[in-house]
């Protein structure tokens, strides 16, 4: 009888630890229970917002804040530091602070964004929460520099996250303040820069090259837990500032205080960090962010790119080059193949409107994915990604690099015992030959039973050679970018 007392108060004992586990902010703690959570690895595509007081000047680009105290700041062949001084006036006179009254989002309508946002196919909205310019894009409890007090004057993080949440979507949110410190110049005295009295939008001066003090990273740690507490992001994503020398303090500090704010919210919670230049976060315990970029194979890890309908700027600019729905479809394709996920970046006008070319390009994604999308949400990677002429470069800012990609070009990615494979393109007789899926290949020992083609009701002949999966697909293409064909073994 004592054996069993003892056993029955040692299981309670073991069961109320367990129930009450805390990450430590220790790699071995934070390995131990996390895992990144189904929702995530599920969702394949999410929306990117930037938006905020660069979007009052609109040219450059998002970062038109640095480049206008900058003479050597180019993009785009748009020089900011002459545009400002042409159009606003000398720093002096004019600085960025004096954008945020301009900033006024008065046809901001969340609701809207969120139904366009579902139209397009996202399962997750990541708005930027604060960039490096200082300025908080939610109703930051420590600066008085944030979108409820100035601008607005209304809490669009709150609008959008309730907008987003009600059509069923997971929200997110981004942090790019730990640059803020070494974002301005401060080359001329008289410059709003210098002022005191607006240091704690553009910090003190600062060496570019110097470290964080702990002033400023406790001011980083204020904002950033004001945000998780007061926001519950579902997805927390990080900007490469965070991964300067000087900032390994927080690490494992700021995972492990997120993740335990998912337990107490009984959810599922992403971390995403980019590792640029410095692998801060082991990529077992984060969802690895890759700047308009891709991996090149499967990786073992989920992960993510984010990248933008512009080729040219992150936030809203006149003039902008927007890339092509069929451009972003054959991109989100190929990465859900390699296990990640897409986040697509939009950036809205100062006056809350989202541009219309953006608008058509998310429109005409979701489009294709009323159709296909079985062929990406929910799925995992298969066997070997696709096959093909095209290849993909590795890492950040490696997109320029990438070729446009052809019917050749064939993507996998399975569900259950289904196998998907899409091609990127479409041949002018409708004829595809999918090598991978030969008379026996390496890949699938099994014969197969049926193939359908899921992107239209064309009629479908096919037959499995020593040559790959012959695909005869008649009339005209059904629809734009891509085409999908659902395989199903004996």
């Amino acid at each position: 009888m004592m054996k069993r007392v003892f056993l029955f108060l040692a299981l309670c004992v073991i069961g109320a630890s367990a129930d009450d586990f805390r990450y430590e902010p220790d790699w071995d703690s934070i390995r131990s229970r996390y895992q990144v959570p189904d929702w995530f690895r599920d969702a394949k595509f999410g929306i990117f917002i930037h938006w905020g007081p660069y979007a009052v000047p609109a040219y450059m680009s998002e970062k038109y804040a640095p480049g206008m105290y900058d003479p050597g700041w180019n993009k785009g062949d748009m020089n900011a530091f002459r545009h400002h001084q042409e159009t606003y006036g000398d720093p002096s006179e004019f600085g960025y602070k004096d954008f945020i009254p301009m900033f006024k989002a008065e046809k901001f309508d969340a609701a809207a964004w969120a139904r366009l946002f579902k139209k397009a196919g996202a399962r997750y909205v990541v708005p930027v929460a604060e960039h490096h310019d200082g300025f908080a894009m939610y109703a930051s409890k420590h600066t008085r520099w944030n979108v409820k007090n100035m601008g607005p004057k209304k809490d669009t993080m709150r609008l959008l996250a309730d907008a987003v949440r009600a059509e069923g979507m997971k929200f997110g949110a981004s942090s790019h303040f730990a640059l803020n410190r070494i974002y301005y110049k401060t080359t001329e005295p008289d410059w709003d820069t210098n002022d005191p009295q607006y240091a704690d939008l553009y910090w003190y001066p600062r060496d570019k090259d110097s470290k964080p003090d702990q002033e400023f990273l406790d001011l980083w740690w204020k904002r950033t837990t004001d945000i998780i507490d007061s926001y519950q992001p579902d997805l927390l994503w990080f900007d490469y500032g965070l991964d300067k020398p000087g900032w390994e303090s927080v690490h494992k500090k700021i995972l492990a205080y997120y993740y335990n704010q998912g337990l107490e919210w009984n959810k599922g919670v992403v971390f995403q960090d980019k590792n640029m230049k410095y692998h801060c976060f082991p990529e077992d315990v984060i969802v690895l962010d890759i700047e308009r970029g891709r991996m090149s194979e499967i990786y073992k890890y989920p992960w993510q790119t984010d990248t933008s309908v512009g080729k040219i700027s992150w936030g809203y600019i006149e003039n902008e080059e927007y890339k092509t729905a069929d451009y972003l479809l054959d991109e989100l394709i190929d990465i859900v193949s390699k296990n990640g996920c897409l986040l697509l970046n939009i950036g809205p006008k100062a006056d809350g409107t989202i541009p219309p070319e953006a608008e058509a390009i998310l429109l005409s994604m979701g489009e294709w994915m009323n159709i296909n999308g079985e062929a990406l949400f929910d799925t995992r990677p298969w066997k070997i990604y696709g096959e093909g002429p095209t290849k993909v470069n590795k890492g950040h800012h490696s997109e320029k690099h990438n070729e446009d990609a052809g019917y050749k070009d064939i993507r996998f990615t399975a569900k259950d015992d289904v196998l998907y494979a899409t091609a990127l393109g479409w041949p002018k007789n409708g004829k595809f030959l999918i090598k991978s899926l030969a008379k026996k290949n390496p890949h699938e020992s099994r014969r197969i039973k049926s193939v359908q083609f899921v992107s239209g009701k064309n009629h479908l002949r096919w037959k499995q050679t020593r040559k790959g999966l012959e695909l005869n697909v008649r009339g005209k293409k059904p629809c734009e970018a891509a085409y999908v064909f659902k395989v199903e073994f004996m």
